[in-house]
Protein backbone atom coordinates (compact mmCIF):
# COMPACT_ATOMS: atom_id res chain seq x y z
CA UNK A 1 0.00 0.00 0.00
CA UNK A 2 2.75 2.43 0.70
CA UNK A 3 4.77 1.77 -2.35
CA UNK A 4 1.34 2.15 -4.05
CA UNK A 5 0.47 5.60 -2.62
CA UNK A 6 4.16 6.91 -3.60
CA UNK A 7 3.49 5.72 -7.30
CA UNK A 8 0.29 7.54 -7.67
CA UNK A 9 0.60 10.47 -5.31
CA UNK A 10 2.20 12.98 -7.64
CA UNK A 11 -0.17 12.10 -10.08
CA UNK A 12 -2.72 12.62 -8.11
CA UNK A 13 -1.24 16.11 -6.27
CA UNK A 14 -1.42 17.48 -10.12
CA UNK A 15 -4.63 16.56 -10.95
CA UNK A 16 -5.75 18.20 -7.81
CA UNK A 17 -4.57 21.56 -8.72
CA UNK A 18 -6.58 24.38 -10.30
CA UNK A 19 -6.20 25.07 -13.72
CA UNK A 20 -4.73 28.35 -13.68
CA UNK A 21 -1.88 26.89 -11.25
CA UNK A 22 -1.15 24.09 -13.60
CA UNK A 23 -1.47 26.65 -16.60
CA UNK A 24 0.92 28.64 -14.70
CA UNK A 25 3.43 25.69 -14.00
CA UNK A 26 3.26 24.84 -17.69
CA UNK A 27 4.22 28.36 -18.26
CA UNK A 28 7.12 27.89 -16.12
CA UNK A 29 8.27 24.93 -17.36
CA UNK A 30 8.32 26.07 -21.24
CA UNK A 31 10.08 29.38 -20.41
CA UNK A 32 12.94 26.80 -18.37
CA UNK A 33 12.99 24.13 -21.40
CA UNK A 34 13.11 27.42 -23.50
CA UNK A 35 16.00 28.80 -22.15
CA UNK A 36 18.16 25.37 -21.17
CA UNK A 37 17.30 23.62 -24.82
CA UNK A 38 17.22 26.68 -27.20
CA UNK A 39 17.44 24.90 -30.06
CA UNK A 40 15.74 21.45 -28.81
CA UNK A 41 12.91 23.64 -27.62
CA UNK A 42 12.13 24.67 -31.42
CA UNK A 43 11.05 20.84 -31.62
CA UNK A 44 7.73 21.61 -29.64
CA UNK A 45 6.47 24.22 -31.61
CA UNK A 46 4.05 21.41 -33.28
CA UNK A 47 2.68 20.36 -30.19
CA UNK A 48 1.73 24.38 -29.54
CA UNK A 49 0.38 24.56 -32.47
CA UNK A 50 -1.75 22.02 -32.37
CA UNK A 51 -3.41 23.43 -29.03
CA UNK A 52 -3.84 27.00 -30.92
CA UNK A 53 -5.62 25.19 -33.78
CA UNK A 54 -7.83 23.15 -31.31
CA UNK A 55 -8.85 26.75 -29.75
CA UNK A 56 -9.85 27.82 -33.29
CA UNK A 57 -12.06 24.95 -33.80
CA UNK A 58 -13.79 26.60 -30.73
CA UNK A 59 -14.06 29.45 -31.26
CA UNK A 60 -17.01 29.98 -34.66
CA UNK A 61 -19.53 26.99 -33.29
CA UNK A 62 -19.06 28.49 -29.42
CA UNK A 63 -19.67 32.09 -30.16
CA UNK A 64 -22.30 31.37 -32.41
CA UNK A 65 -24.31 29.45 -30.08
CA UNK A 66 -23.78 31.17 -26.99
CA UNK A 67 -24.38 34.88 -28.26
CA UNK A 68 -27.72 33.14 -30.05
CA UNK A 69 -28.81 31.17 -26.58
CA UNK A 70 -27.80 33.90 -24.28
CA UNK A 71 -29.99 36.27 -26.73
CA UNK A 72 -32.99 34.02 -26.56
CA UNK A 73 -32.60 33.37 -22.22
CA UNK A 74 -32.98 36.97 -21.50
CA UNK A 75 -35.47 37.31 -23.95
CA UNK A 76 -37.33 34.42 -22.80
CA UNK A 77 -40.33 34.52 -25.82
CA UNK A 78 -41.46 38.18 -24.79
CA UNK A 79 -40.31 41.34 -24.85
CA UNK A 80 -38.45 42.69 -22.32
CA UNK A 81 -39.69 44.46 -19.71
CA UNK A 82 -38.31 48.46 -18.70
CA UNK A 83 -36.10 47.39 -15.84
CA UNK A 84 -34.27 44.24 -17.67
CA UNK A 85 -33.74 46.69 -20.88
CA UNK A 86 -32.71 49.23 -18.74
CA UNK A 87 -29.83 47.14 -17.44
CA UNK A 88 -28.75 45.42 -20.45
CA UNK A 89 -27.78 49.04 -22.14
CA UNK A 90 -26.00 50.06 -19.09
CA UNK A 91 -24.15 46.76 -19.38
CA UNK A 92 -23.37 46.77 -23.11
CA UNK A 93 -22.60 50.74 -22.98
CA UNK A 94 -20.28 50.15 -19.76
CA UNK A 95 -18.61 47.48 -21.85
CA UNK A 96 -17.90 49.48 -24.56
CA UNK A 97 -16.69 52.36 -22.33
CA UNK A 98 -14.15 49.50 -20.44
CA UNK A 99 -12.75 48.33 -23.50
CA UNK A 100 -12.13 51.50 -24.94
CA UNK A 101 -10.08 52.26 -21.44
CA UNK A 102 -8.18 49.08 -21.95
CA UNK A 103 -7.10 50.33 -25.32
CA UNK A 104 -6.07 53.58 -24.34
CA UNK A 105 -3.59 51.75 -21.39
CA UNK A 106 -2.65 49.99 -23.78
CA UNK A 107 -2.16 52.69 -26.32
CA UNK A 108 -0.43 54.57 -23.46
CA UNK A 109 1.66 51.99 -21.64
CA UNK A 110 2.60 50.04 -24.91
CA UNK A 111 3.14 46.91 -22.93
CA UNK A 112 4.45 44.61 -25.52
CA UNK A 113 7.13 47.10 -27.10
CA UNK A 114 10.57 45.31 -25.90
CA UNK A 115 8.86 42.06 -27.21
CA UNK A 116 10.38 42.07 -30.59
CA UNK A 117 8.38 38.70 -31.58
CA UNK A 118 7.76 40.49 -34.90
CA UNK A 119 7.63 41.21 -38.27
CA UNK A 120 4.27 39.48 -38.21
CA UNK A 121 2.66 39.41 -41.83
CA UNK A 122 -1.36 39.85 -41.25
CA UNK A 123 -3.67 39.54 -44.68
CA UNK A 124 -4.47 42.29 -47.27
CA UNK A 125 -7.74 42.43 -45.56
CA UNK A 126 -6.57 42.52 -42.16
CA UNK A 127 -3.63 45.35 -43.36
CA UNK A 128 -6.07 47.84 -45.02
CA UNK A 129 -9.22 48.10 -43.56
CA UNK A 130 -11.76 51.02 -44.05
CA UNK A 131 -14.98 51.62 -42.63
CA UNK A 132 -16.40 51.56 -45.78
CA UNK A 133 -15.61 47.96 -45.92
CA UNK A 134 -15.84 46.60 -42.87
CA UNK A 135 -19.92 48.12 -42.49
CA UNK A 136 -20.33 46.67 -46.29
CA UNK A 137 -19.39 43.20 -45.14
CA UNK A 138 -21.05 43.56 -41.57
CA UNK A 139 -24.01 41.24 -42.42
CA UNK A 140 -22.95 38.05 -44.25
CA UNK A 141 -24.17 37.44 -47.76
CA UNK A 142 -23.72 33.44 -46.98
CA UNK A 143 -23.63 32.71 -43.41
CA UNK A 144 -22.01 29.28 -43.71
CA UNK A 145 -19.23 30.67 -45.59
CA UNK A 146 -18.96 33.33 -43.31
CA UNK A 147 -18.36 30.40 -40.30
CA UNK A 148 -15.93 28.61 -42.49
CA UNK A 149 -13.81 31.86 -42.85
CA UNK A 150 -13.74 32.58 -39.42
CA UNK A 151 -15.30 36.18 -39.47
CA UNK A 152 -16.36 36.90 -36.17
CA UNK A 153 -18.02 40.11 -36.46
CA UNK A 154 -20.53 38.69 -39.27
CA UNK A 155 -21.02 35.43 -37.20
CA UNK A 156 -21.98 37.86 -34.31
CA UNK A 157 -24.43 39.67 -36.65
CA UNK A 158 -26.05 36.73 -37.97
CA UNK A 159 -26.33 34.91 -34.16
CA UNK A 160 -28.55 38.09 -32.56
CA UNK A 161 -30.44 38.26 -35.90
CA UNK A 162 -31.55 34.59 -35.57
CA UNK A 163 -32.04 34.75 -31.94
CA UNK A 164 -34.31 37.78 -32.47
CA UNK A 165 -36.31 36.00 -35.30
CA UNK A 166 -36.64 32.61 -33.36
CA UNK A 167 -38.28 34.60 -30.47
CA UNK A 168 -40.50 36.44 -32.47
CA UNK A 169 -41.84 33.21 -34.13
CA UNK A 170 -43.25 32.32 -30.27
CA UNK A 171 -43.72 28.50 -29.47
CA UNK A 172 -42.99 27.23 -32.83
CA UNK A 173 -39.40 28.71 -32.17
CA UNK A 174 -38.64 27.43 -28.96
CA UNK A 175 -38.07 23.46 -30.76
CA UNK A 176 -34.76 25.68 -32.02
CA UNK A 177 -33.89 27.56 -29.19
CA UNK A 178 -33.78 24.08 -27.15
CA UNK A 179 -31.54 22.75 -29.72
CA UNK A 180 -29.05 25.90 -30.42
CA UNK A 181 -29.31 26.19 -26.24
CA UNK A 182 -28.47 22.19 -25.94
CA UNK A 183 -25.67 22.80 -28.27
CA UNK A 184 -23.84 25.69 -26.04
CA UNK A 185 -23.92 23.37 -23.33
CA UNK A 186 -22.09 21.15 -25.28
CA UNK A 187 -19.87 23.68 -26.86
CA UNK A 188 -19.17 24.98 -23.04
CA UNK A 189 -18.26 21.36 -21.97
CA UNK A 190 -15.92 20.84 -24.83
CA UNK A 191 -14.37 23.78 -24.12
CA UNK A 192 -13.72 22.77 -20.42
CA UNK A 193 -12.19 19.67 -22.19
CA UNK A 194 -9.68 22.19 -24.38
CA UNK A 195 -8.58 24.15 -21.95
CA UNK A 196 -7.74 21.16 -19.39
CA UNK A 197 -4.79 20.71 -22.07
CA UNK A 198 -4.17 24.30 -21.77
CA UNK A 199 -1.01 23.92 -19.52
CA UNK A 200 0.61 21.28 -21.62
CA UNK A 201 0.14 23.65 -25.22
CA UNK A 202 1.20 26.34 -23.20
CA UNK A 203 4.11 24.32 -21.96
CA UNK A 204 5.29 23.23 -25.62
CA UNK A 205 4.42 27.53 -26.69
CA UNK A 206 6.52 28.98 -24.26
CA UNK A 207 9.23 26.63 -24.65
CA UNK A 208 9.54 27.14 -28.65
CA UNK A 209 9.06 31.44 -28.39
CA UNK A 210 11.65 31.55 -25.27
CA UNK A 211 14.08 29.09 -27.11
CA UNK A 212 13.56 31.80 -30.25
CA UNK A 213 13.50 34.90 -28.75
CA UNK A 214 15.05 34.64 -25.26
CA UNK A 215 13.96 35.93 -22.39
CA UNK A 216 12.65 39.69 -24.13
CA UNK A 217 9.49 38.85 -24.22
CA UNK A 218 8.52 37.64 -20.64
CA UNK A 219 9.11 41.36 -19.07
CA UNK A 220 6.50 43.10 -21.01
CA UNK A 221 4.20 40.69 -19.22
CA UNK A 222 5.41 42.78 -16.03
CA UNK A 223 3.80 45.85 -17.75
CA UNK A 224 0.90 43.86 -18.82
CA UNK A 225 -0.52 43.27 -15.33
CA UNK A 226 0.52 47.08 -14.28
CA UNK A 227 -1.84 48.30 -17.26
CA UNK A 228 -4.78 45.75 -16.46
CA UNK A 229 -4.51 46.57 -12.96
CA UNK A 230 -4.53 50.72 -13.59
CA UNK A 231 -7.21 50.64 -16.10
CA UNK A 232 -9.25 48.54 -13.83
CA UNK A 233 -8.69 51.55 -10.92
CA UNK A 234 -9.29 54.13 -13.74
CA UNK A 235 -12.72 52.41 -14.33
CA UNK A 236 -14.13 51.56 -11.45
CA UNK A 237 -12.71 55.32 -9.24
CA UNK A 238 -13.24 57.37 -12.29
CA UNK A 239 -15.99 55.48 -14.20
CA UNK A 240 -18.68 54.65 -11.58
CA UNK A 241 -17.74 57.39 -9.31
CA UNK A 242 -18.90 60.13 -11.92
CA UNK A 243 -21.90 57.37 -12.66
CA UNK A 244 -22.93 58.02 -9.42
CA UNK A 245 -22.31 61.60 -8.83
CA UNK A 246 -24.01 62.72 -12.20
CA UNK A 247 -26.79 60.31 -12.66
CA UNK A 248 -27.57 59.27 -9.38
CA UNK A 249 -26.63 62.37 -7.10
CA UNK A 250 -25.32 59.75 -4.67
CA UNK A 251 -21.86 59.49 -2.70
CA UNK A 252 -19.32 57.52 -4.24
CA UNK A 253 -17.20 56.96 -0.83
CA UNK A 254 -20.12 55.29 0.45
CA UNK A 255 -20.62 53.34 -2.27
CA UNK A 256 -17.29 52.04 -2.52
CA UNK A 257 -16.90 51.48 1.14
CA UNK A 258 -20.54 49.35 1.34
CA UNK A 259 -19.58 46.64 -1.39
CA UNK A 260 -15.97 45.75 -0.38
CA UNK A 261 -17.13 42.83 0.98
CA UNK A 262 -18.64 41.60 -3.06
CA UNK A 263 -15.42 42.88 -3.94
CA UNK A 264 -12.99 40.74 -1.85
CA UNK A 265 -15.07 37.33 -2.60
CA UNK A 266 -14.47 38.68 -6.45
CA UNK A 267 -10.74 39.13 -6.04
CA UNK A 268 -10.18 35.87 -4.26
CA UNK A 269 -12.60 33.76 -6.05
CA UNK A 270 -12.23 35.03 -9.52
CA UNK A 271 -16.04 34.59 -10.23
CA UNK A 272 -18.89 37.12 -10.94
CA UNK A 273 -21.79 33.87 -10.03
CA UNK A 274 -20.29 32.53 -6.47
CA UNK A 275 -19.70 36.62 -5.58
CA UNK A 276 -23.87 36.93 -6.34
CA UNK A 277 -24.83 35.84 -2.94
CA UNK A 278 -23.02 38.48 -1.22
CA UNK A 279 -23.64 40.91 -4.32
CA UNK A 280 -27.31 40.87 -3.52
CA UNK A 281 -27.05 41.19 0.07
CA UNK A 282 -24.33 44.37 -0.13
CA UNK A 283 -26.80 45.82 -2.85
CA UNK A 284 -30.26 45.45 -0.47
CA UNK A 285 -29.09 45.64 3.06
CA UNK A 286 -26.36 48.33 2.84
CA UNK A 287 -27.24 50.20 -0.24
CA UNK A 288 -30.92 49.97 0.08
CA UNK A 289 -31.44 48.53 -3.30
CA UNK A 290 -35.03 47.61 -3.36
CA UNK A 291 -35.29 43.47 -3.79
CA UNK A 292 -37.39 43.75 -6.79
CA UNK A 293 -34.38 45.69 -8.70
CA UNK A 294 -31.46 42.93 -7.62
CA UNK A 295 -33.91 39.99 -8.51
CA UNK A 296 -33.64 40.74 -12.07
CA UNK A 297 -30.54 43.38 -12.45
CA UNK A 298 -27.98 41.30 -10.71
CA UNK A 299 -28.55 37.66 -12.46
CA UNK A 300 -28.32 39.81 -15.98
CA UNK A 301 -24.82 41.67 -14.67
CA UNK A 302 -23.75 38.26 -13.61
CA UNK A 303 -24.28 36.90 -17.22
CA UNK A 304 -23.65 39.48 -19.60
CA UNK A 305 -21.79 42.17 -17.58
CA UNK A 306 -17.99 42.17 -19.01
CA UNK A 307 -16.57 45.81 -18.02
CA UNK A 308 -13.29 44.24 -16.07
CA UNK A 309 -13.17 41.26 -19.50
CA UNK A 310 -13.41 44.21 -21.32
CA UNK A 311 -10.49 45.98 -20.14
CA UNK A 312 -8.20 43.27 -20.41
CA UNK A 313 -8.80 42.46 -23.83
CA UNK A 314 -8.51 46.36 -24.78
CA UNK A 315 -5.12 45.90 -22.91
CA UNK A 316 -4.06 42.35 -24.07
CA UNK A 317 -4.88 42.79 -28.21
CA UNK A 318 -2.79 45.87 -28.21
CA UNK A 319 0.00 44.03 -26.14
CA UNK A 320 0.07 41.26 -29.02
CA UNK A 321 0.07 43.53 -31.72
CA UNK A 322 2.80 45.91 -30.69
CA UNK A 323 4.80 42.51 -30.11
CA UNK A 324 4.53 41.04 -33.01
CA UNK A 325 4.86 44.69 -34.38
CA UNK A 326 1.55 44.79 -35.67
CA UNK A 327 -0.25 48.63 -36.82
CA UNK A 328 -3.63 48.71 -35.54
CA UNK A 329 -5.94 50.76 -37.97
CA UNK A 330 -8.80 52.75 -36.31
CA UNK A 331 -10.96 50.12 -37.85
CA UNK A 332 -9.30 47.42 -35.99
CA UNK A 333 -10.02 49.38 -32.72
CA UNK A 334 -14.13 49.28 -33.52
CA UNK A 335 -13.64 46.18 -34.26
CA UNK A 336 -11.95 44.97 -31.14
CA UNK A 337 -15.15 47.07 -29.47
CA UNK A 338 -17.72 45.64 -31.68
CA UNK A 339 -16.49 42.15 -31.16
CA UNK A 340 -16.37 42.20 -27.25
CA UNK A 341 -19.61 44.24 -26.55
CA UNK A 342 -21.65 42.41 -28.88
CA UNK A 343 -19.78 38.86 -27.59
CA UNK A 344 -20.63 39.85 -24.12
CA UNK A 345 -24.34 38.63 -24.27
CA UNK A 346 -23.75 35.11 -24.17
CA UNK A 347 -19.78 34.53 -23.41
CA UNK A 348 -19.32 35.82 -20.03
CA UNK A 349 -20.45 32.27 -17.91
CA UNK A 350 -18.56 30.27 -20.04
CA UNK A 351 -15.28 28.00 -18.54
CA UNK A 352 -12.20 30.41 -19.74
CA UNK A 353 -14.11 33.02 -21.37
CA UNK A 354 -10.91 35.59 -20.87
CA UNK A 355 -9.13 33.64 -23.02
CA UNK A 356 -11.43 32.28 -25.46
CA UNK A 357 -12.75 36.14 -26.22
CA UNK A 358 -9.40 37.00 -26.33
CA UNK A 359 -8.57 34.57 -29.03
CA UNK A 360 -11.45 35.62 -31.09
CA UNK A 361 -10.33 39.49 -30.73
CA UNK A 362 -7.01 38.41 -31.85
CA UNK A 363 -8.60 36.42 -35.42
CA UNK A 364 -10.99 39.42 -35.93
CA UNK A 365 -8.29 41.61 -36.53
CA UNK A 366 -5.92 39.75 -38.13
CA UNK A 367 -3.28 38.99 -34.83
CA UNK A 368 -1.52 35.78 -34.28
CA UNK A 369 -2.90 33.35 -31.64
CA UNK A 370 0.85 32.61 -30.00
CA UNK A 371 0.15 35.72 -28.27
CA UNK A 372 -2.68 33.86 -25.92
CA UNK A 373 0.05 31.25 -24.65
CA UNK A 374 1.60 34.78 -23.63
CA UNK A 375 -1.15 35.98 -21.74
CA UNK A 376 -2.77 32.55 -20.14
CA UNK A 377 0.38 31.80 -17.15
CA UNK A 378 -0.77 35.64 -16.07
CA UNK A 379 -4.80 35.09 -16.55
CA UNK A 380 -5.41 34.14 -13.10
CA UNK A 381 -3.25 36.92 -11.66
CA UNK A 382 -5.31 39.18 -14.63
CA UNK A 383 -9.17 37.82 -13.89
CA UNK A 384 -8.93 39.04 -10.11
CA UNK A 385 -9.18 42.24 -11.15
CA UNK A 386 -11.50 42.23 -13.76
CA UNK A 387 -14.02 39.93 -11.79
CA UNK A 388 -13.62 42.34 -9.34
CA UNK A 389 -14.60 45.45 -11.55
CA UNK A 390 -17.24 43.00 -12.94
CA UNK A 391 -18.77 42.33 -9.64
CA UNK A 392 -18.51 46.20 -8.56
CA UNK A 393 -20.68 47.43 -12.01
CA UNK A 394 -22.95 44.59 -11.09
CA UNK A 395 -24.16 46.29 -8.20
CA UNK A 396 -23.54 50.04 -9.62
CA UNK A 397 -25.86 49.15 -12.06
CA UNK A 398 -28.59 48.02 -9.55
CA UNK A 399 -28.32 51.17 -7.71
CA UNK A 400 -28.59 53.57 -10.89
CA UNK A 401 -31.66 51.63 -11.75
CA UNK A 402 -33.20 52.07 -8.54
CA UNK A 403 -32.64 55.72 -8.11
CA UNK A 404 -34.11 56.14 -11.33
CA UNK A 405 -37.06 54.01 -10.24
CA UNK A 406 -37.72 55.01 -6.75
CA UNK A 407 -36.74 52.30 -5.47
CA UNK A 408 -33.90 53.31 -3.61
CA UNK A 409 -33.89 53.79 0.47
CA UNK A 410 -32.06 56.74 0.47
CA UNK A 411 -31.85 56.08 4.35
CA UNK A 412 -30.44 52.91 4.05
CA UNK A 413 -27.50 54.08 1.61
CA UNK A 414 -26.48 57.10 3.81
CA UNK A 415 -26.42 54.64 6.68
CA UNK A 416 -23.24 54.35 7.40
CA UNK A 417 -23.47 51.07 9.63
CA UNK A 418 -26.29 49.67 7.45
CA UNK A 419 -25.50 45.85 7.20
CA UNK A 420 -23.49 46.09 9.49
CA UNK A 421 -25.04 42.88 10.64
CA UNK A 422 -24.47 40.67 8.06
CA UNK A 423 -22.71 37.59 8.41
CA UNK A 424 -20.87 36.75 4.88
CA UNK A 425 -19.09 33.81 6.72
CA UNK A 426 -22.99 31.91 6.39
CA UNK A 427 -23.02 32.78 2.56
Amino acid sequence: MLFHGLVFKPWRIWTRRPLWLKTLLGMLTGIGLGLCFSEQALLLKPIGVLFVNTIQMLMVPLIFCSVLAGLTALLKGKRLDRIAGKAIGFYLCSTAVAICIGLMMGWLLEPGMGANMGPYERGAMAQQPTLASVLSHLVPRNPVQAMGDGKILQVIVFAVALALALNATGRRGRPAILFFTSLAEGMFKLTQMVMALAPYGVCALMAWMTGKYGVSLLLPLLKVIGAVYLGCLLHVLGVYSSLLLLMARLNPLHYFKSIVDAQAVAFTSSSSNSTLPISLACAERRLGVSPAITAKVLPIGATINMDGTALYQGVTALFVAQAFGVDLHLVDYLTIISIVTLASIGTAGTPGTGLMLLTLTLTAVGLPLEGVALIAGIDRILDMARTTVNVSGDILVSVLIARSEKELDLATYHDAHAGDDIDFTLR
